[in-house]
């Protein structure tokens, strides 16, 4: 492996664990990731549930 591509792959690795660390950091603090309405999700009665017993 080149110099390059092994920079390449160490900052693709820090932005994926940037990435997860968000996602986790926002599931403990209550926030979704869908970026949408409920009406037509499939998990609509299961978020509902678990903001109604918050």
């Amino acid at each position: 492996m080149s110099i390059g591509t092994i920079i390449v792959l160490i900052v693709l690795a820090v932005v994926v664990v940037l990435i997860i660390r968000k996602i986790v950091s926002d599931r403990k603090n209550g926030k979704s990731c869908c970026g949408s309405g409920c009406t037509y999700c499939a998990m609509n009665e299961d978020c509902n549930n678990k903001r109604e017993n918050s």
